[in-house]
Order: C-alpha cells, then sequence, then structure tokens
C-alpha cells in the first residue's frame, strides 16, 4: 500500500509494508525539483536513515528495475524542433 501528498514544495510517497512477517519500517520519498530523498525508520538506532538521489540517479534507478544485469549508461538525445 502507499499514499501520495502534494505539498508546497515536495511530492511525497509513503510506502507501507504489508506482506508477511517481518514487515519492514514504511519507507517516506520526498520528491523535490532538486533531489530525492528515502527516509525510513530503524528500530536497532531508534533513528531515521536517509538517502538522497539526484534527478538523474532516479533516472537511472527507474531504468535499472526493467533492464536485465549488466553495465548501462542513458545518454539524453537533443529534442528536436518542430
Amino acid at each position: 500500500m502507499f499514499s501520495i501528498e502534494h505539498e508546497f514544495d515536495a511530492t511525497v510517497i509513503t510506502l507501507v509494508d504489508e506482506g508477511p512477517a517481518p514487515l519492514q519500517e514504511d519507507v517516506v520519498i520526498n520528491s523535490f525539483a532538486e533531489c530525492v530523498t528515502l527516509e525510513q525508520f530503524d528500530p536497532r538506532t531508534e533513528q531515521i536513515q536517509k538517502i538522497t538521489l539526484s534527478p538523474e540517479q532516479v533516472r537511472d534507478l527507474a531504468a535499472a528495475l526493467d533492464l536485465p544485469e549488466g553495465v548501462y549508461q542513458i545518454h539524453e538525445r537533443p529534442s528536436q524542433g518542430a
């Protein structure tokens, strides 16, 4: 299950683990214009763990989810005028 909320400066997506036990803590994704952050509570340390990705890293991650094993580099094509 997940929720999506649009706030003033970010889109916030919360992923809730509904799978079989053991369940993982919620993952909160904050999408800003300049970066995307992923946050998850770590019960071992009782702290929020945070990862920051650039827009390019998010693009690469999305592409990687649908590709077979290997090494890839995405090249942007210049847009062609109408």
